[in-house]
């Protein structure tokens, strides 16, 4: 097949680029044609195609003018599938990896200080945010959905009423193999962590979206009455007020891996994440996660066998009887898993949507008169 993939930007960091990263190197084992339509992009395979999109414009219309101009380069081409991890208006398949800015927008009005309430939302970029959601999520611009859960596929469902039959739901992967080869004892040693100290941990950065300060107020609680529970924080962010002792702030790790394998238990608490990739790497390195309902990894897990979902990711009683219960329970490891984890699973039904649509376009074309 000749594929068209489009992505804005490249971040070393994102859960989308590793994604198409990943999909990318599964399309050329596979010996498909793939060109890349992006803004900026590196480290890409010489074999891929990369097409830049030069875009000149304010942060509010940036998205809006990338749609526009990737839409005007890509008419005259005729490519078997057209494949947006954007917001778009000319693609054959749209990979909803953001979920849906209305129902972020939403939560965070939810979430804020009531003085902020008012000012969510407001812009000229959340407009044209919506405006450009509600093209590209139009039945007859996209002939199909992909969805990393069943939280996103019912936000879409709610919202634009696009025809069911036509989302597909295709599960993140991640690199098992990787994952599981941290180094527990030198990365507790190079933290400070005790033999005994039962290690909570948080990855990501954009600490307001994905509650890292839930699980600050929990330490600040338990700093003077149960010492022997740490938290490591790995990435980047902003934090107004103290941070208690027991909380220890790493910084991005470009391992990863160590990280999980020092932990005892996943704690992240979003309050909107389609499909966070953190929930099966940690689950791929033997973890429990706690995490929110407003997660759409939360699917992920069965109470008590592999997790805990909380209702409310700012109830700090409910979380802190989770973590109690997990480090009671240190002897369920490694957990177990109802979906499988590899990456392999994710591009194969990747695969399997793509050339469905490949087929239906190629139908189209044989029943169009000349």
């Amino acid at each position: 097949m000749k594929l068209a993939l489009i992505r804005r930007q490249y971040a070393a960091t994102g859960g989308a680029e590793l994604y198409l990263q990943r999909l990318i190197t599964g399309l050329i084992a596979n010996g498909h044609e793939v060109h890349l339509y992006a803004e900026h992009w590196e480290g890409i395979p010489d074999s891929v195609t990369l097409h830049r999109i030069p875009v000149k414009a304010s942060r509010s219309l940036r998205p809006v003018r990338f749609a526009e101009i990737v839409a005007q380069r890509i008419a005259p081409v005729e490519y078997d599938v057209v494949f947006s991890l954007e917001r778009t208006v000319s693609q054959d398949v749209y990979r909803a990896g953001d979920g849906v800015h209305k129902v972020w927008l939403d939560q965070r009005r939810r979430y804020a200080t009531w003085w902020r309430r008012p000012f969510v939302g407001l812009g000229a970029f959340h407009s044209n945010m919506m405006a450009l959601e509600k093209r590209t999520f139009s039945p007859h611009l996209t002939r199909h959905l992909i969805v990393n859960s069943e939280m996103v596929r019912q936000e879409i469902l709610r919202e634009f009423a696009y025809p069911t039959e036509r989302i597909h739901l295709v599960r993140n992967g991640v690199d098992t193999t990787r994952i599981q080869s941290g180094d527990r004892l030198k990365t507790r040693e190079r933290f400070g962590l005790r033999e005994g100290d039962f290690t909570l941990l948080f990855v990501g950065s954009g600490w307001e979206r994905k509650g890292l300060l839930f699980l600050i107020k929990l330490m600040q609680r338990l700093e003077k009455t149960d010492p022997q529970i740490r938290l490591l924080v790995v990435g980047k962010g902003k934090l107004r007020g103290t941070v208690p002792s027991n909380v220890i702030f790493t910084g991005p790790m470009p391992k990863v891996e160590d990280a999980y394998a020092a932990a005892d238990l996943l704690t992240f608490l979003p309050i909107y994440e389609p499909s966070s990739n953190v929930v099966p790497e940690a689950l791929a390195a033997g973890l429990p996660v706690i995490t929110s309902r407003f997660n759409g990894a939360a699917e992920w897990l069965t109470e008590g066998v592999n997790g805990h979902v909380l209702e409310a990711p700012e109830d700090i009683d409910a979380l802190e009887k989770a973590v109690r219960f997990w480090q009671q329970a240190q002897s369920i490891r490694p957990i177990t898993c109802a979906y499988p984890l590899d990456l392999e699973t994710n591009v194969r039904e990747t695969l399997r949507v793509l050339e469905l649509v490949a087929a239906e376009k190629k139908q189209d074309r044989l029943s169009t008169p000349i």
